[in-house]
């Protein structure tokens, strides 16, 4: 074999290679860029508020008790704060307010999902830690899916598409803030975000998985994750799940 035989062989071999590596890249960074997309085409939606009524903050982190809570969006406005978490997911998605996993159909692939609603919900209480000076503040948790999924969700939070996000923030009317309180609110959001300083997004993914096992340790020992109370066996028409015995001052549930 000539050298230039050799040559067009290694190339073709150096090519192959770096498809595999490629392949490889984007299936381990898949979930990132899924939502980073997802929430750069949320940002460009939240544009359209008017401005002198709604303040935008994409990505905010916080840090509470040695735990960060990423947000997505904030919109600090004249009628509360909209606590926004997105999800760029596609397919059917199933679930109910107190479930502790929904589920995601696609064709007859299912995969779960933990809650978004819960997971909002740690973000409103973050929040609610910096800004506890602030009592008047109306919090209001939005999830918001892309058009590619159908939702088939029973809830009382405000669950969406990207196509409803605008209206349903701008169904809230109320003017509950001044203008010098949304000044203060986005000024103490901004000496807390760690996003621009010491933010570490690996570190971050590993704080959840470590408070994923703890959460699920606690379960399996039929202790109540959000409370502490103890997981009792209850029976429904949809069959059997663990409800906490603080019921009704804690909602927490999961199917059995």
């Amino acid at each position: 074999m000539n050298v230039d035989a050799i040559l067009k062989v290694m190339v073709e071999y150096w090519y192959i290679w770096l498809l595999l590596i490629i392949c490889f890249c984007y299936r381990l960074l898949r979930p990132k860029i899924k939502g980073i997309v997802g929430e750069k085409a949320v940002a460009l939606i939240l544009l359209r508020l008017n401005r002198t009524k709604y303040i935008v903050i994409n990505n905010v982190v916080l840090k509470v008790g040695g735990k960060t809570t990423q947000i997505d969006h904030l919109v600090i406005s004249d009628f509360g704060l909209f606590v926004i978490e997105t999800k760029n997911y596609k397919g059917w998605i199933l679930g109910g307010e107190n479930s502790e996993y929904w589920t995601q159909v696609i064709f007859k692939r299912k995969e779960k999902l933990y809650n978004p609603i819960r997971q909002n919900y740690g973000h409103v209480q973050a929040l609610k830690y910096y800004l506890r000076e602030f009592s008047n503040v109306k919090y209001i948790p939005i999830v918001v899916f892309s058009l590619r999924s159908t939702l088939k969700v029973n809830t009382v939070s405000e669950v969406v598409n990207t196509a409803k996000l605008i209206k349903t923030i701008k169904k809230y009317r109320e003017i509950i803030l001044e203008e010098f309180e949304k000044e203060a609110i986005l000024e103490k959001i901004n000496s807390v975000n760690i996003k621009s300083t010491t933010y570490n997004y690996r570190k971050h993914i590993l704080s959840i998985q470590q408070r994923t096992k703890e959460r699920k340790k606690l379960i399996e020992n039929n202790i109540c994750p959000h409370c502490g109370g103890n997981l009792i066996l209850r029976r429904s028409k949809f069959g059997k799940f663990k409800g906490c015995s603080n019921f009704p001052k804690c909602t927490f549930s999961i199917t059995n």
